[in-house]
């Protein structure tokens, strides 16, 4: 009887004992994990070109590299404007060379026949007025009938003077003013030939970027205005997770700072991640009550984390989970 008096305090002892443990830990603050989600970059691909869709080459799920054709667009509209421009680079070329090249040698051998008949009609007019002019002084012929004939060999002076300068001009060419307007219209003609060739280039839509096609939202046949995302691409190499961390927390997530976190999605898996921008949240929403005692509300931050090494099989909008 005197050994279980012992037992019996040690039992007593560790139930109390047992009883006070349970009854802390039922007062404890209660942990919980942050739950974060996984994001991606995204890019749009899309024409500056509006159209219907001639064909789209890729569906979800594909693999996508920088350079691969993804979707075309039929424009019958911009096949018409590139005939326009094209044509009107073709006149301009025309009248350029025109200008270049000057009168034809049918045109120059005309101005030069035409200056030779008014160079000899000067001279007859000149010979009549003389004679005319004798008469004159002889008494045979009046003053009027001089001063007649004194105008007519004066004009086709200037008639033959006129032709000259018409053969000149005519062996001379276009002025270096109109060879250099012509120039510059053929130079302006060739841009918009440029620029409609651009826009037709871009009915044949590539991707500038690696990565999985996530959606596919306009199909052959379709209206696709300008600038409409006609195809979205997630590239999962450039990931990240984004937590909502209350400001109460947020020591324990600064930049740079690196932690844990499981995977649910993945079995459960740990990963490292690194905190690589942190940023307060605009929506008022975010705003907590604390307790009556600390006289302030707390806001929410939102913490954006990369992995440390890539993670396989990571897709957008998978769960982490941080625990406490």
């Amino acid at each position: 009887m005197m050994n279980r008096k012992p037992v019996w305090m040690i039992f007593a002892a560790v139930v109390v004992f047992w009883l006070a443990f349970g009854f802390w830990r039922a007062y404890q603050p209660v942990g919980y994990p942050l739950q974060g989600q996984v994001e991606a970059r995204q890019y749009s691909v899309s024409s500056k070109v509006p159209g219907r869709i001639g064909e789209v080459l890729v569906r979800q799920g594909d693999q996508v590299q920088p350079g691969q054709l993804v979707f075309t667009i039929y424009s019958p509209e911009l096949d018409a404007k590139l005939e326009q421009a094209r044509a009107g680079r073709d006149a301009a070329g025309a009248m350029a060379q025109q200008a270049e090249n000057g009168a034809r040698i049918q045109e120059i051998a005309a101005a030069k026949d035409q200056w030779h008949k008014a160079s000899a009609a000067a001279d007859l007019m000149e010979k009549t007025y003389r004679r005319v002019n004798n008469l004159f002084e002889e008494g045979v012929v009046s003053e009027q009938k001089r001063d007649e004939v004194y105008t007519q060999w004066q004009a086709a002076m200037f008639t033959e003077s006129a032709a000259r300068q018409l053969y000149s001009m005519a062996q001379e060419g276009a002025r270096e003013e109109i060879k250099q307007a012509a120039a510059d219209q053929v130079r302006m003609a060739e841009g918009m030939v440029k620029e409609v060739e651009a826009y037709e280039a871009d009915t044949r839509i590539e991707s500038r970027y690696h990565g999985e096609v996530a959606q596919v939202l306009l199909h052959e046949g379709e209206l696709a205005p300008q600038g409409f995302p006609v195809v979205t691409v997630v590239d999962m190499q450039d990931a990240w997770v984004v937590l909502h961390i209350r400001e109460d927390r947020l020591s324990d997530f600064k930049k740079d700072v690196r932690f844990k976190a499981a995977i649910p999605a993945l079995g459960g898996s740990v990963h490292e991640f690194k905190v690589e921008h942190v940023a307060v949240m605009g929506d008022f929403a975010t705003w907590r009550a604390t307790d009556a005692g600390k006289g302030f509300d707390m806001r929410t931050f939102e913490v954006e984390a990369r992995p440390l090494q890539e993670i396989k099989d990571l897709r957008v909008g998978m769960s982490v989970l941080v625990e406490n």
